[in-house]
Parts: C-alpha cells; structure tokens; sequence
C-alpha cells in the first residue's frame, strides 16, 4: 500500500481554479499510476484523472476535459490536479490512490483501482459557490 495525502482543497467562486496536490507520505510514488478521485455530495466516488508513471495520455473524465490537467512532478513524490475554470458540479471531496492496473486503451490511459473503503485518505475538500 502506497500512502498518500491530498491536500489544496478550498472554497472558490465559479470560474476560478486551484491546484490540488497528492503527496507520497513516505519516499517516493515508485512507478505507480496515480489517479484523482472525486465524490460529490450524495453521490459515489469517481475517477475523473490519472497519470502513469511516465506521464504519457493520461486519463480524464468527460466532464473535466479541457479544464483539469494531471501532472507529476519531477521528483516523482507528487501528482497535481490543476483545476480551472470550476463550476458548481466539482464540488466535493477529492481523493487521490495508486493504480492497481493500467493499460493504454482507446488513446489515452486505463486505471483500475482495488482501493477498500478503509484504505482511502482524508481527501481534501472543494468548494464551488458563489
């Protein structure tokens, strides 16, 4: 199990933006693909990004495309959802978890996540309200 600690959450207004950071509590990421999860209020956790070890087509929601980039940084202890333009729907709790399989499929990259309910992280929270 790799841990991690989200983190950069905040309130913001409709149309802002902000960076949320995944952090590797011990070491380093390894070559783990990284994926960012977000839940809504009443609503199911969901994968909207995630980043392989090398960066290459990652992985984005619909409805985050063109708005969110993942990234990694260059001494793999990090991944980073910048998030721009936000609206009303991204707010909730935003979780970030090592992948426990990956492909390329379709063009861009496939995550697949075996995360137990106990196994996730505080998250960290965004607010989207004007």
């Amino acid at each position: 199990q790799l841990p991690l600690a989200e983190s950069g959450g905040d309130l913001v207004q409709p149309g802002g933006s902000l960076r949320l950071s995944c952090a590797a509590s011990r070491s380093t990421l390894g070559s783990y693909a990284i994926g960012w999860f977000r839940q809504a209020p009443g609503k199911d956790r969901e994968q909207i990004s995630c980043i392989s070890d090398s960066g290459r087509r990652p992985y984005y929601h619909e409805s985050v495309k063109g708005r969110f980039t993942i990234s990694r940084d260059t001494t793999n202890t990090a991944v980073y959802l910048e998030m721009t333009n936000l609206k009303f729907e991204d707010t909730g709790v935003y979780y970030c978890a090592p992948a426990a399989f990956v492909q390329f499929l379709g063009g861009s990259l496939d995550c697949k996540f075996d995360y137990e309910d106990d196994m996730w992280g505080q998250g960290t929270q965004v607010t989207v309200s004007s």
